[in-house]
């Protein structure tokens, strides 16, 4: 692009920019913001007044009762924004404690000690503390000189440990692993294996050290992803490509209110869940209100479970959320890489250990997605002597947030369409975690690797992924039933047709909970959250259902001690009465919890659910089978899923949608070598 339009683009993008956030400089306080930083220092100062010595994990909102905050919503105008609350998970004297903090009253209203099982999500500095600590014991020191490397090149990594069956109060632990930098930054890709190294993290102290065996290194060759580290020969480069607005964008942000098009919903931060979509209504232009979809969504749990079953291997079953944050683990977003042109980009605040606030840049970003998609069309070709065609341009909104959990980053997208549905992907990228081994041919293997040869002494383990969503669907109100309408097939009986069979639609209304779980892929049935109350003008409920991607569910058995802690990934869909307690589908305390509070339990209640306020929890997944195309970094995979209105709309919101319109750009010189 030449550098004249380079800075109209720029111009016009840091116009739009200010014309966006105008509105947000006007200081005011929805229910559902996240704590801004004033307000986290404040949380500091209140605790710290009374607690010493204390580490934080884990500083959010404390978010108001839903009726409350329904109320304010019909009454935002005139009624009083709630008192701001924090919760706050923290350790001190080997104990966790759950404080409430009152931010109107400056106190500390509520301080529990947690005695069950499980710990807090780790924090940074700990895991540092403990990758050092490792770092400087003598006997590893040895063994690094035994195996010839140099000590400056060595990286350590905290892996939490999970729970296999040890009864009693457990200590609060992880296994430092170990790999190789010296002539790469892939430090994945040259793991060190045999050595473990167990760290108290309470004591921040040794407690156990075993160097089990030796096998090589995996070299740095080839490993680096760096593009100024790349060598000949190279890929072909693509012409400049890029999305323009020249009448800036659609939408407008008020706070953390977001407006576009006929969504308005509410965008917080959270430094466990990462991105949380709240509020969210779509304006029936026919009906001339605004309608409630969505109360609450986000990441509920990670859960990575790896199939090595090696010493050094066997415990790597991660919750991404529940144990690191997947919050915490959010990474500025880049401009032109990570997001378009038109993206406006939102920073977060998460803690520190001490409980000091931290800024997190750049850690959404918004922007209207047009990729030359069609939101609908049709041509008619059968009336004598016309041809007509009509056609839509497809352009929706994204929120973007990318959690680098160790090796792996997850792309999360919400995405907003004009026709009422929300489509959610996440995307992974990144490294694998993999094992270093003598084998450099895959013809020499002849037993049980748990993985895929990618390179010279270099197995890329087999693993899971599965991502739980809690969907607090407010269907044109709170009061909602799960509909299940199997697709039945029917013989035909008779000569009332020259058909032999048909399929239909059997619906089936959930009393409870257990009516509820399902496993996707074992029948074909349409899955329906709908208002039994509300009705459109033909008479049918009103509703939005679910479109799965990809079928995925767990492969271990039910008393694997891995899956008992993931059970909740048993089923893909689960439904049950809205507990603000409820939030965390892995449990409140996720390290080396033990199965016994997650979403699985607490459905064992079997509550009833019919015409109740209901969330949803939806399972997505990829099993993830290695190949040499994901080394040494990994192209991008996509799923998701769609929430999408069904019987919502009396007929086609988007029938009379303008199209954006067409307004010419100033012409830009460009290369025209190499057209035809």
């Amino acid at each position: 692009m030449a550098p004249a339009c380079n800075t109209l683009l720029f111009f016009l993008f840091c116009t739009f920019t200010l014309s966006i956030f105008s509105a947000a400089s006007i200081h005011f306080h929805h229910p559902l913001d996240p704590l801004t930083l004033q307000e986290l220092d404040q949380v500091r100062t209140i605790i710290t007044a009374s607690h010493h010595n204390l580490t934080f994990h884990y500083v959010g909102l404390d978010e108001p009762d839903k009726s409350i905050v329904v109320s304010w919503l019909a009454h935002r105008t005139t009624a009083k924004t709630p008192p701001r609350r924090a919760l706050v998970i923290a350790r001190l004297n080997h104990q966790t404690h759950q404080f409430i903090v009152d931010l109107s009253t400056h106190s500390i209203v509520s301080d529990e000690i947690y005695s069950g099982s499980g710990f807090p999500m780790l924090t940074f500095e700990e895991q540092t503390a403990a990758n050092s600590l490792a770092l400087t014991h003598a006997p590893f020191q040895a063994s690094v000189s035994r195996r010839g490397l140099k000590m400056e090149e060595i990286v350590g990594l905290s892996s939490t440990v999970g729970w296999y069956g040890e009864e009693g109060t457990s200590r609060r632990i992880v296994k430092v692993m170990f790999c190789y930098l010296d002539g790469t930054v892939n430090l994945y890709m040259r793991p060190i294996e045999g050595i473990t190294v167990t760290v108290d993290l309470d004591e921040m102290k040794i407690i156990a050290y075993h160097d089990r065996l030796m096998v090589p290194v995996p070299k740095a060759d080839g490993t680096d992803y760096r593009e100024s580290k790349q060598k000949p020969p190279f890929g072909p480069r693509l012409k400049g490509i890029t999305v323009v607005q020249p009448e800036g964008p659609s939408f407008t942000i008020h706070g953390h209110q977001i407006s576009w098009a006929n969504w308005d919903f509410h965008l917080a931060f959270d430094m466990r869940a990462g991105p949380i979509i709240s509020v969210a209504s779509i304006y029936d232009a026919e009906k001339k209100e605004q309608r409630r979809v969505l109360y609450r969504g986000y990441i509920s749990e990670l859960f990575v479970p790896y199939m090595d079953l090696t010493e050094e291997w066997y415990f790597r079953t991660f919750f991404d959320a529940g144990e690191y944050g997947f919050g915490l683990c959010a990474m500025p977003l880049q401009p032109l890489t990570d997001c378009p042109e038109n993206a406006v980009f939102m920073d977060g605040y998460v803690t520190g250990q001490n409980g000091t606030p931290v800024n997190m840049t750049n850690v959404f970003c918004i922007f209207e997605r047009y990729a030359g998609d069609i939101m609908w069309r049709h041509t008619e070709a059968e009336i004598p002597g016309k041809l007509i065609t009509e056609s839509r341009p497809e352009v929706s909104l994204v929120v973007r947030m990318v959690s680098a959990v160790g090796n792996y980053d997850y792309i999360i997208d919400w995405e907003f369409l004009q026709s009422g549905s929300i489509k959610l992907s996440v995307g992974l990228s990144g490294l694998l975690e993999v094992r270093g081994t003598a084998y450099t041919h895959a013809d020499q293997i002849h037993e049980e690797v748990y993985g895929t040869l990618l390179a010279d002494n270099t197995l890329g383990a087999y693993h899971d992924h599965f991502l739980t969503y809690h969907l607090d669907l407010d269907v044109d109100g709170d009061t909602n039933s799960f509909v299940k309408s199997n697709l039945r097939k029917t013989l035909v009986s008779g000569n009332r047709s020259p058909r032999r069979s048909y399929w239909t639609v059997v619906s089936e209304t959930a009393k409870t909970e257990s009516d509820a779980k399902i496993q996707l892929g074992l029948k074909p049935a349409e899955l329906l959250v709908v208002n039994p109350n509300k009705r459109t003008k033909v008479g049918n409920y009103v509703g939005y259902r679910l479109i799965p991607g990809s079928v995925v569910g767990p492969l271990l058995t039910d008393d694997d001690y891995s899956q008992r802690r993931g059970a909740f990934t048993k089923y893909n869909v689960w439904i049950t009465p809205y507990n603000k307690s409820e939030k965390w589908a892995g449990g409140l305390y996720a390290d080396q919890s033990r199965g016994d509070d997650t979403l699985a339990q607490w459905s064992l209640r079997d509550r009833e659910i019919e015409n109740k306020d209901i969330v949803m929890w939806y399972t997505m997944g990829f099993h993830h089978v290695p190949y040499q195309e994901d080394f040494p970094l990994m192209p991008t995979i996509s799923g998701g899923f769609e929430l999408r209105p069904s019987n919502f709309f009396d007929s086609n919101p988007v029938l009379k949608v303008k199209p954006p319109r067409q307004v010419k750009w100033p012409s830009c010189p460009t290369s025209m070598s190499g057209l035809p």
